[in-house]
């Protein structure tokens, strides 16, 4: 159902997330879920609606209408030792001796191992001439979730960043309101990549309105896309475009560019929404046509250890296929940003 009357009053409320200040309860992760939000109707962009309405005509390069900003997040590499008992299982079963005797050895084989896949994607990608962000953790042994050392990738953010795609800082669980912490693993980082990192994502979407803002911005980062809710696809604030975020406490701009996260693997299926892959495609189809109406961004993030085996690879290409055919420009975000700043901000 869309609403279809809004106050400036009630769209400068949504648009800055009043609701998210001064909080008084959050998820098992200190998040803002949809199901503590006023605002419901979480698939209708009414913001980035009444800005196109009133003037905002953004353009994109080749003369596309609009943009898909394409992530990834690097929460795993190695994979667990589980995985190398189940899948061992699970190929002697299917009758494929040589995965079976492959999977054993996948934590210490890089070419047997499927969450070794970054060339894999890219390859993918490249077919329908799109770049992406591939965000990684920079964690220190012991910290939650450490699976690898940034160290022991360096060869593989070179080949990433040689080849036009965007290295970005994926923040660890405390990174997202702790300054010193950010500052840490974005030199890290930095030191492996050897170039600046400009763009962020903070582990499990964990955010807080606006403090997570003004910190990434004290950091040196140029855009964040961590800003949507893990527990629903849709638009956080009613925008499908990239913004300057606004404190309502100091009524101040913030020097970042927000580029919105629409659409997670994780939240439409498994983990959340809990949908059927014909259901997460319909969805998905509606929120790109719905970014397509309006000339916005449409942020995507399909984990990496998602992209494995054909099936999952399948899908993710008909999500490909289907933006290309509308001719949408499909790139990172720190391009997104950078034609973004330049060519519509300064319009």
């Amino acid at each position: 159902m869309i609403e279809i009357l809004k106050t400036k009053e009630e769209l400068w409320d949504l648009f800055t997330k009043k609701e998210e200040y001064n909080l008084i309860f959050s998820d098992k992760y200190d998040r803002f879920p949809y199901y503590l939000s006023n605002h419901r109707d979480v698939f209708d962009p009414i913001v980035s609606r009444f800005l196109i309405e009133n003037g905002l005509c953004p353009e994109y390069p080749d003369g596309k209408k609009f943009a898909v900003c394409l992530t990834h997040d690097i929460d795993v590499v190695y994979p667990e030792r589980l995985y190398q008992i189940v899948g061992t299982a699970k190929a002697f079963s299917k009758k494929k001796l040589m995965d079976a005797m492959k999977t054993p050895f996948s934590r210490i084989n890089k070419k047997w191992n499927p969450y070794w896949n970054f060339r894999e994607i890219m390859k993918l990608e490249a077919k329908y001439n799109a770049k992406s962000t591939f965000f990684f953790l920079a964690l220190h042994p012991g910290e939650k979730d450490f699976n690898y050392k940034i160290e022991d990738l360096e060869t593989e953010l070179s080949f990433i960043s040689d080849n036009g795609y965007e290295v970005g800082l994926h923040g660890g669980h405390e990174s997202y309101k702790n300054l010193k912490d950010t500052m840490g693993k974005k030199h890290i980082l930095e030191k492996v990549l050897g170039k600046q990192v400009v763009g962020y994502r903070n582990h499990y979407l964990k955010f807080k309105v606006p403090d997570t803002w003004e910190l990434l911005s004290k950091a040196g980062f140029k855009y964040d896309t961590t800003f949507g809710y893990p527990d629903c696809a849709g638009f956080r604030n009613g925008v499908c475009h990239p913004f300057r975020p606004f404190n309502r406490n100091t009524e101040e701009q913030i020097d970042i560019l927000e580029i919105p996260l629409i659409i997670m693997d994780r939240t439409l299926l498994r983990d959340y929404m809990r949908l059927d892959i014909k259901k997460a495609c319909e969805l998905i189809k509606r929120l790109v046509d719905k970014v397509e109406q309006y000339n916005g961004v449409v942020t995507v993030l399909w984990h990496n250890n998602t992209l494995i085996g054909e099936e999952n690879l399948k899908h993710y290409e008909k999500f490909l296929k289907y933006v290309s055919s509308k001719k949408a420009w499909i790139t990172s975000g720190e391009e997104i940003c950078n034609w973004w700043s330049t060519n519509v901000e300064k319009k």
